[in-house]
């Protein structure tokens, strides 16, 4: 029965079906990759855009907007002498380590050599990355910096050592039981700093005072899933199209088959073969004969 599916007829719809899946995961893919490097040159455009005020675009007790990750923002304020911290997992380069966060106590003015008021908000910043679990010296003096702004990675993920300086993630619930101040919700990866006191020594690259590695904007996290939801829709599109070819190929098939199965004959295997007839016993041979 089953060589009623290689009649030309349904030869035909098997060299079709074949290219209309192909066609329509093919087109599925270029959909998909097309939404991935619009995602990529978003990210990429918002990355080197001009750096904003940090308080046009975060406020200390305002929630993290969510179209600014990844946005460049601009800060002044004095290094905050406790809360430094590591955070494990960072990969730089290919390789895997720490980054180094210390709070910034971020003035709206020029906050001055003085150690900033306990009731100044501050912010988490990456100074940069280190390969080995050793926390630099805190930074301390006025600083003035441009970076990128990210939302806080508040998880949830279990912390497998609480009393050492290590965090699985920079949390601002976890860095607030560090810095006895008010946090923003968000935190900054440091790319420029500038110390504006009498010892500045002019613009560095984020973390080379501290001997660290700067993070680079491929740290970044990944864009927003939306970027792009067009392509990605297209893409989702094509891929169901493929899927109801599949059906539909299977379904013909399927009562090809069922319909020889329903004309053969009793007895027969399949649309060839002859009817098969029971012999009878000499015996029933001889009373046939007188009979």
């Amino acid at each position: 029965m089953f060589r009623a599916l290689w009649s030309p007829r349904l030869v035909g719809l098997h060299l079709l079906a074949i290219v209309a899946v192909s066609a329509a995961g093919w087109l599925g893919l270029w959909q998909y990759d097309a939404w991935q490097a619009a995602r990529a040159a978003e990210a990429r455009d918002l990355a080197s855009a001009e750096p904003k005020a940090l308080r046009d675009v975060l406020g200390p007790d305002d929630p993290y907007p969510g179209d600014a990750i990844g946005q460049p923002v601009r800060l002044e304020g004095n290094w905050v002498s406790e809360g430094s911290f590591l955070v494990s997992g960072r990969e730089l380069g290919g390789r895997s380590g720490y980054w180094v966060v210390s709070p910034l106590a971020v003035c709206d003015n020029r906050c001055g050599q003085a150690p900033a008021a306990p009731s100044t908000p501050a912010m988490l910043v990456v100074r940069g990355w280190t390969p080995q679990p050793e926390l630099p010296a805190a930074p301390a003096g006025e600083v003035r910096l441009t970076g990128w702004l990210q939302p806080p990675e508040d998880t949830g993920r279990p912390d497998p050592d609480p009393g050492d300086e290590v965090l699985p993630e920079v949390s601002v619930a976890d860095a607030i039981q560090r810095v006895d101040r008010d946090l923003f919700g968000g935190y900054v990866i440091a790319e420029e700093l500038t110390a504006t006191g009498s010892t500045s020594a002019g613009s560095e690259s984020a973390g080379s005072a501290a001997g660290l590695d700067p993070v680079t904007p491929e740290a970044l996290p990944e864009p927003e899933t939306f970027t792009s939801l067009r392509n990605l829709l297209y893409a989702l599109e094509w891929w169901v199209f493929a899927a109801f070819a599949l059906f539909v190929w299977w379904r013909w098939c399927r009562d090809v088959v069922q319909g020889e199965q329903e004309v053969l004959p009793p007895g027969s295997t399949d649309g060839h073969s002859e009817p098969v007839v029971p012999m009878r016993s000499t015996s029933e041979d001889r009373v046939a004969s007188r009979s």
